[in-house]
């Protein structure tokens, strides 16, 4: 792969259009980002949950919050290597006319990377699966191709992502977002179809980014960069090269953050985060320097995370830049964060082994994810039949409460389950509920 294709601020769906730069305030690149944040899908992750249950008198992380601290990260980790590119070529700017932009384009893809979660965290993306796989969607398996059906019974945020930037929605006009083909490209981590993920060993198909109804979509885009197809059927692509920094910004944030929740709400005490922390800060008198300086717990969590975090995107861009070569000839099978080198990997991989066994089975965590379970599925299992046979005057006011955007005017089933997909998938965690709740006749709901 070559960057003079890879970065490109070609827009999508309005491709004959030329891209010119009359707004002199912002790049194409800071619009993407403009766009991303602006935007209603983006709006709604402050109310869906990252890890911890929506805060009562605690503040702690959500979506919204997650995502805007990975698109400063990821600025930072674009305009470190543009800057180390800059000292390798004083003259890369000629050559590589828009590479000046990569912090924009990497901060851009940041803010998107989780658009397509649905509500309850990563337990909201295993009920939508598993009301096809052990619910009463298993009726629609004969009715669907191998590759619609791993769509839907391995739905994946990822590739729910990709639809909500490129999909024209119904009355959302034909352009959807209409970001840059880069941008698009960059939040892609798993560029392969849903039957080819799941691939242990192969960091580009540990999961899938893209849907069935997507796939030519992001044929158009890899075609455009130039990106690696590795194999036709199933559809699989390698990573474009800025993948891996937008995947480093997540890692580095939430499990970092992780922890500054976890001390907030008392799940791990302050000298357990000290533990974990002070390596990755990688100075000696850090520890000194913080009990002399510093009373509050919550303030000298804050300055370890700060530099730690600090010290992480410098050893990544480092691991980047030197790897910059195998990236670019897709050969490069590992996240910057697992390329660490020492001192940090050692306290890294201590940091992700607690977080599993302390903070992602924590008992409130575990119990919004049986929560979403119940919500997610209780959902699907409402308004999937409904949209299918829209039969009963029942069917028929289940179908009025989808906004119109979801409605397809297509009559194949993949297509009509999708756009019931595409409804629950974007609610907010409150939103959700208070919709399982009214339907389910729990609560009566007021008129507003």
């Amino acid at each position: 792969m070559q960057w003079e294709k890879l970065i490109s601020a070609k827009r999508w769906g309005i491709d004959n259009d030329e891209v010119q730069d009359q707004d002199k305030a912002r790049s194409q690149f800071q619009r993407d980002y403009d766009r991303l944040i602006f935007s209603s899908p983006f709006r709604r992750l402050q109310n869906k949950t990252q890890v911890f249950p929506l805060p009562g008198s605690v503040f702690v992380h959500n979506r919204l919050t997650h995502s805007l601290e990975v698109a400063s990260v990821g600025r930072s980790l674009g305009a470190i290597f543009y800057n180390n590119l800059k000292k390798q070529d004083s003259k890369v700017d000629e050559r590589l006319p828009l590479i000046s932009e990569v912090g924009n384009m990497v901060a851009a893809a940041c803010l998107a990377h989780d658009m397509g979660n649905p509500a309850f965290g990563h337990s909201g993306e295993s009920a939508l699966s598993r009301y096809f796989t052990d619910g009463d969607g298993s009726v629609y398996r004969s009715q669907l191709s191998d590759e619609q059906w791993h769509d839907f019974t391995h739905f994946e945020g990822n590739a729910n992502a990709l639809r909500i930037l490129t999909h024209p929605f119904y009355g959302k006009g034909n352009g959807a977002f209409a970001l840059t083909y880069t941008t698009l490209a960059s939040i892609v981590k798993y560029p392969c179809d849903a039957i080819a993920g799941h691939v242990k060993g192969n960091i580009h198909q540990k999961k899938y980014g893209f849907f069935q109804s997507e796939q030519a979509s992001f044929q158009t885009i890899a075609t455009e960069l130039g990106i690696i197809k590795a194999h036709d059927h199933p559809l699989i692509y390698k990573r474009h090269p800025l993948v891996y920094l937008v995947e480093a910004a997540d890692d580095i944030c939430y499990n970092i953050i992780d922890l500054e929740d976890a001390h907030r709400l008392k799940i791990l005490t302050y000298d357990k985060i000290q533990e974990l922390l002070l390596p990755l800060c990688n100075s000696s008198r850090m520890g000194k320097w913080l009990e002399d300086e510093f009373e509050d717990e919550d303030a000298k969590v804050s300055i370890m995370r700060a530099k730690a975090i600090n010290n992480l995107i410098t050893a990544c861009s480092e691991v980047f830049m030197d790897n910059q070569q195998a990236m670019l000839s897709g050969n490069f099978n590992m996240g910057l964060t697992d390329a660490l080198p020492e001192p940090f990997q050692t306290p890294w991989k201590a940091i992700s082994k607690i977080s599993v066994e302390k903070i992602y089975n924590y008992q409130s965590v575990v119990q919004i994810e049986v929560a979403g379970y119940k919500v997610m599925g209780g959902l699907l299992e409402e308004f999937i039949p409904a949209v299918m046979h829209n039969n009963t005057h029942y069917h028929q006011k289940l179908v009025k409460l989808i906004p119109k955007q979801f409605i397809t005017k297509n009559t194949d089933v993949y297509s009509k389950i999708q756009s019931v997909l595409d409804f629950v998938s974007g609610m907010t965690d409150l939103y959700a509920v208070e919709l399982y709740r009214n339907i389910k006749g729990i609560s009566f709901p007021a008129i507003h």
